[in-house]
């Protein structure tokens, strides 16, 4: 096999067709920085940093120790209160690469290729993916339903030949890519490359508390179920004890006021800050509140290990 010959490869000048996907709270610099020594590329959401100054921060640090490509993930709906001065920096101080998720990303193709940025989006289905190859984008990124975090609801072995039937531009299939096995059927179904977040968890250089590492250890793909409690947004979490205790599913009130037309941004909004505030306090101090996002690909996960040596699981 010639990891070289695959689409993504070729995008990004990279050994192995492979993002280290961007996961809110986890990914960080020293993850995308030991992700590109092994030969592939990381990325970032932007949203990781409370500040500009942060973000700035952590992109001269990429740009200075980084040996390779790196990429940044963009929330671009509504509820990203930052969104246009976080496209701004990243242009301003430079990357490879933007990964677009939940909204329209016109805005954000037709700046950053002004400024030789590519755009990859993220899809889940052959509408969409359309849409934004109509619009530009530089790649897609299937995401299927056994993605982790913000999952689609087809199959790989679904939706990654429709789109390679049907759309011109490179995909990249997110969800099921956990060792070289499973990372060589999702390539044989048609994915030029593949974006891998939750085996990503458990390595030495994700910032992330210990049990949040030794759950990625201990759970396995049983133990991942959906929830719209965190963005509104179908999301996956592991099913703790504390997450079988509150549900997977908004209230009747939660679910009317996001139907409502006039308010649904702002409750949107809100759920997702409030969301994301439990995730943080999960993921970096000690609680019983323990909502931990996973995917299924956990169950490729034995131990905790550097990002090199998952690397090395994925291609060796």
């Amino acid at each position: 096999m010639n990891w070289r010959d695959y689409g993504l490869s070729k995008l990004l000048d990279i050994d192995y067709p492979i993002i280290m996907a961007p996961m809110f709270l986890v990914s960080n610099t020293a993850m995308v920085i030991e992700a590109c020594a092994a030969g592939i590329t990381g990325a970032i959401p932007a949203l990781n940093y409370r500040t500009t100054e942060e973000l700035k921060e952590a992109l001269a640090e990429l740009k200075r120790d980084a040996k390779g490509p790196i990429g940044i993930n963009l929330i671009v709906n509504k509820s990203n209160f930052k969104f246009q001065e976080q496209l701004d920096v990243c242009c301003e101080i430079g990357v490879d690469y933007f990964i677009t998720s939940l909204g329209n990303p016109k805005s954000t193709i037709e700046r950053a290729h002004k400024h030789g940025i590519k755009v990859f989006c993220d899809v889940t289905d052959l509408t969409y993916a359309k849409k934004v190859e109509e619009m530009g984008a530089d790649a897609i990124i299937a995401v299927n339903s056994i993605a982790g975090g913000h999952a689609g609801n087809i199959p790989p072995e679904e939706l990654i030949p429709l789109l390679k039937a049907n759309c011109s531009i490179p995909m990249i299939s997110a969800g099921g890519a956990g060792d070289r096995k499973s990372l060589e059927h999702i390539l044989s179904l048609g994915a030029d490359g593949v974006s891998v977040g939750s085996i990503f968890i458990a390595t030495e250089e994700a910032p992330v508390t210990d049990a949040y590492k030794q759950a990625i250890v201990d759970y396995n793909e049983d133990d991942i179920v959906m929830t719209t409690k965190l963005s509104g947004t179908p999301c996956t979490v592991i099913n703790t004890p504390y997450v079988k205790e509150i549900g997977t599913k908004q209230n009747p009130v939660e679910r009317f006021l996001n139907k409502n037309r006039k308010i649904k941004k702002w409750i949107k909004a809100i759920t997702f800050i409030r969301g994301m505030k439990s995730l943080q306090k999960a993921a970096f101090s000690a609680t019983y509140r323990n909502v931990w996002c996973a995917g299924p690909t956990i169950k490729y996960v034995d131990r905790v290990k550097p990002v090199k040596e998952v690397v090395n699981q994925l291609v060796a």
